[in-house]
């Protein structure tokens, strides 16, 4: 029996309603790939490029952050706070700890260094480069906003836990857990070979990252505009350090090592022509 084509949905035209953002992306690319000659130079525009746009949504996430500084958002931040005092119960507690641990600096490190070696082992050296990227730069970014703002913790009801880090906004729990749980649901899923794997690599990712942050609300450390300043800040670093994949898939023909170790996260979709390096 002759063997059949292999499906790869990485080769189907992008449709939906991402396609403006893809075609943005892949724009980018194309003029960076005509102005810059080499392979880690181009991939670093592209980066460089990412973290001026990671700049200009910090500034307007200085903006919103702003406002909960000033107070706009403590009444709903005390009432939600509330309704987690209303729910307390020791397994609960026990649950929440356990939890919260899933986001803590020690578990964080090691579910990186573990998943870097099989990277590693496997030679896809950039994708374990991309997750030291991500856990380093959301590190200090985080503790630069913390710094910054310097919120204190609530005080709403006695905490539920002794164990806090710096101050409240924004979470670093939350920030950690989507860059780092968020980066390898999204290097696993291109791995996958079903749409139904996928599906559970990522409802598993997003399932962690929303526990993750209930449990700061209902141990007391944070208001939940924390929290939701952690999401969000968390997935812009991490959309970025994603995209670094792209820009390695969009540029390997300018090094055929990188095609070789790359090849199973990006063996389809435009790729730039080959230039030398």
């Amino acid at each position: 029996m002759a063997n059949r084509p292999r499906y790869d949905r990485r080769t189907l035209p992008r449709t939906g309603p991402l396609r403006p953002l893809y075609d943005g992306l892949y724009r980018l690319l194309r003029w960076i790939g005509a102005h810059v000659q080499g392979f880690h130079r181009a991939v670093g525009a592209f980066l460089v490029i990412g973290m001026m746009v990671v700049l200009v949504m910090s500034i307007g996430f200085a903006m919103l952050a702003k406002q909960v500084m000033a107070g706009a958002t403590l009444h709903m931040d005390e009432s939600i706070l509330r309704a987690m005092e209303q729910m307390g119960a020791p397994w609960l507690d026990n649950v929440a700890l356990e939890v919260t641990a899933l986001g803590a600096r020690l578990v964080v490190w090691m579910v990186v260094l573990i998943a870097s070696v099989f990277l590693w082992s496997s030679r896809h050296h950039y994708s374990a480069a991309l997750l030291w990227v991500s856990m380093i730069g959301a590190g200090f970014v985080n503790a630069a906003l913390k710094v910054s703002f310097n919120r204190p913790r609530p005080d709403v009801f006695p905490w539920r836990t002794t164990h806090v880090g710096l101050a409240s906004f924004p979470s670093g729990h939350a920030m950690t857990s989507v860059v780092v749980y968020g980066t390898l649901a999204f290097l696993i899923a291109r791995l996958a070979p079903t749409k139904l794997l996928r599906r559970i690599t990522w409802a598993t990712a997003i399932g962690v990252i929303l526990l993750i942050g209930w449990s700061r609300l209902y141990l007391g450390v944070h208001y939940p505009s924390d929290v939701l300043a952690g999401f969000v800040m968390g997935a812009a670093w991490a959309i970025i350090c994603a995209l670094g994949i792209e820009a390695v898939r969009y540029f390997r023909t300018r090094r055929p090592e990188v095609v070789v170790e790359e090849k199973d996260l990006g063996p389809g979709g435009p790729v730039a022509p080959p230039k030398p390096v």
